[in-house]
């Protein structure tokens, strides 16, 4: 083997039959010697697909990339992995997010690839390209697609996501026509782009931003625009530079990043969503950071966004006012700012010059949206392992909440029953949904955010105090707790709640639990019968298997931890 320190050189710089092989098949390609002459070689990982609406401009953008990695010397080839998209996958794009983290994972490994470069987009394609990389800890950089532009619909301004709760509503109260329904639809979603609120996708955009593993300004340049473009040609010249340099995933991703995107977390208003991907993360890549640290390290942050859910505006107005840069730098002392970044530099030499151009938006902290924005972690004895609340999104009245339960035993019998006009439920009642979390649904969907009783509706309530073993979309709001481990599905508390039970959220004092005699608990405990597992064969069935609590990252047992990229043994 020829002098080269890439890991590429073990397929390109051989002698004899084990390097010309596949040097003539990637000649067949049409590549030159000189692009196998020890340059080194960078992955594009594309999520794009035409079933992933967020992803469909992602082909597009990968020129972009391939043209920095050829400005900065290097080789770039693109390869696919499993899409995810949110609107059309089903039972959930949960269910799947593992699945593509070992496909990214297994891809980089088994190929010729020392950096490379994430396209994602819709929600859970971020944290799944995220989890593999790590796990193979190889010099990474994650792109984003963007959000979407700003829907507007008769003179008002529609977020993706947030405007269909309240616009449902209104179909089901009779105060929106289906036709006008019909004619949001198409205001709504105008463009290629992932959700224009503070939704999944955009928190993790923006948590990939403020852990340093993306470029400045990554969480918020809209998808449409043309310096998204620039950012992915950027991007494609600093991983030949990472490489170069050693630089790996896990000598950015490190416990300080970690605390920093905790942060920011709150101080945008994020996707409860995030909690249970960041978990997964980290336990990829060892690093100690558990549920209690997101309540810990997040207590007393204000959120400064006013954007959907929590606020009144969306990515666009973010983008415009000066993105996650000024949101770090307001922050302050909050911040880690010693840590390393993609982009050589610190992170708080690259927020250093931030500048915000309109406080509306981007609040200073003495005028937040709220003054504890950070995602709470409850503790109790309906939720021993933990659960998760967003306070941004919720109604202050409820945070101190005493109600009887109205349970309903699963997402089926929510939908079928919810609207019943004969249902014995008021604004002071407890809705509880059970066999939703990761083994019981399976997949852990995102129906934590349940529609509110119709009749309730039409007395003016909305907002009620929700409880469940499920997610929500981070485009959703309201008093809803979510996360609730152990699931009922394994024989978790939650499997005991029954219809009329007195449950309390405290959640200042971080608890929620259930008011019953623990004899009666124990007498409901040894009549239980769990549910059966929802798949018999193949990935569903691997997935029951082994997928852990949300407390833990809903991740597979055997992928925690990684095991880096050691040579391979060659197949010819």
């Amino acid at each position: 083997m020829t002098k080269n320190l890439h890991r590429s050189a073990e397929w390109f710089a051989r002698d004899g039959k084990y390097g010309f092989i596949p040097r003539s098949w990637m000649k067949s390609q049409g590549f030159s010697p000189e692009m196998l002459d020890g340059r080194p070689v960078i992955g594009i990982c594309n999520t794009w697909s035409e079933l992933t609406n967020c992803n469909r401009h992602l082909r597009e953008l990968a020129e972009h990339v391939k043209r920095g990695v050829l400005m900065a010397g290097g080789f770039p080839l693109e390869f696919p992995v499993t899409s995810l998209g949110e609107p059309l996958m089903r039972p959930t794009t949960m269910m799947f997010r593992n699945l593509v983290a070992m496909d990214v994972e297994e891809t980089i490994r088994a190929n010729p690839i020392d950096g490379v470069v994430l396209l994602a987009g819709c929600d859970k394609t971020t944290p799944a390209l995220l989890m593999g990389a790590a796990s193979c800890d190889i010099p990474t950089i994650l792109v984003s697609g963007g959000p979407m532009l700003n829907g507007r619909f008769r003179g008002q301004e529609l977020g993706s996501g947030t405007d269909v709760f309240r616009l449902d509503e209104d179909y089901r109260t009779g105060k929106l026509s289906k036709a006008d329904l019909e004619a949001a639809e198409a205001a709504m979603s105008r463009s290629a782009g992932s959700c224009m609120t503070m939704g999944t996708a955009s928190t993790m955009a923006a948590i990939a931003e403020a852990m340093g593993v993306a470029l400045k300004m990554n969480g918020t340049i809209p998808a449409p625009d043309s310096r998204r473009a620039v950012l992915a040609e950027q991007s494609g010249q600093r991983i030949v530079k990472l490489v170069e340099d050693g630089i790996t995933i896990s000598q950015i991703l490190t416990r300080e990043a970690f605390d920093n995107a905790v942060k920011v977390t709150g101080a945008i208003g994020g996707s409860t969503n995030a909690v249970v991907h960041l978990l997964a993360l980290a336990g990829r890549l060892g690093v100690d950071f558990k549920l209690e640290d997101w309540d810990r390290v997040g207590r007393d942050v204000p959120t400064l966004v006013d954007l959907k859910p929590a606020g009144r505006f969306l990515m666009e107005e973010f983008f415009d006012a000066g993105g996650v840069p000024v949101v770090m730098k307001r922050l302050g002392d909050r911040i880690h700012r010693d840590v390393p970044t993609v982009s050589g530099l610190t992170m708080g030499e690259q927020i250093a010059d931030a500048q915000c151009w309109n406080d509306e938006v981007i609040r200073t902290p003495d005028n937040a949206l709220t003054q504890q924005g950070g995602l709470m972690v409850l503790k109790g004895n309906l939720a021993p392992d933990g659960a998760v609340m967003k306070p941004s999104a919720a109604s202050p009245r409820l945070m101190q909440h005493r109600g009887r339960a109205l349970v309903f035993e699963d997402a089926n019998d929510l939908r079928s029953r919810i609207d019943d006009p004969e249902l014995d439920v008021d604004a002071d009642t407890i809705l509880v949904l059970k066999n939703a979390g990761p083994r019981g649904y399976p997949g852990m969907p995102e129906v934590g955010s349940m529609a509110l009783p119709k009749k309730l509706l039409q007395q003016g309530v909305y907002d009620m105090v929700r409880i469940s073993d499920a997610r929500m979309s981070g485009t959703a709001f309201g008093t809803v707790v979510l996360h609730v481990a152990p699931e009922s599905a394994i024989g978790g508390p939650l499997a005991l709640v029954e219809t009329g039970d007195v449950i309390v959220l405290d959640a200042q004092n971080r608890r929620l639990d259930l008011d019953v005699p623990e004899t009666e608990l124990a007498r409901r405990r040894s009549a239980l019968i769990l549910p059966n597992p929802p798949y018999d064969r193949g990935y569903g069935r691997m997935f029951v298997d082994h997928v852990t609590q949300a407390n833990l990252g809903a991740d597979f047992d055997f992928l925690v931890g990684n095991s880096g990229t050691p040579p391979s043994k060659v197949s010819f």
